[in-house]
């Protein structure tokens, strides 16, 4: 029998696994951060399972500097907005 290649899901948890002694090092509100960034590479599993070309975790850190991206974008819209609301 050939051998059972692990899910995206499983090497993205195996990774976390990995990472709990780092983890446990943190300030509890930076741990809150760093559980947050492994939470957003999940709502990009499917993307991260076709980045054939890259490594799992490469795939999972360029879905976390996608969500910060966007988190970004959404805040400097809203500050826009505020200072057009304010110099109007």
């Amino acid at each position: 029998m050939g051998r059972t290649l692990a899910t995206i899901t499983q090497l993205l948890n195996e990774t976390e696994v990995n990472l709990s002694a780092f983890r446990r090092t943190l300030r509890r509100s930076d741990q809150y951060i760093f559980d947050g960034l492994f939470a957003a590479a999940r709502r990009h599993i499917a993307a991260i399972g076709q980045a054939e070309s890259l490594l799992p975790f490469e795939s999972a850190l360029l879905a976390m500097l996608l969500e910060q991206s966007k988190e970004i974008s959404i805040l400097e819209q809203k500050v826009e907005e505020l200072i057009k609301k304010n110099s109007g």
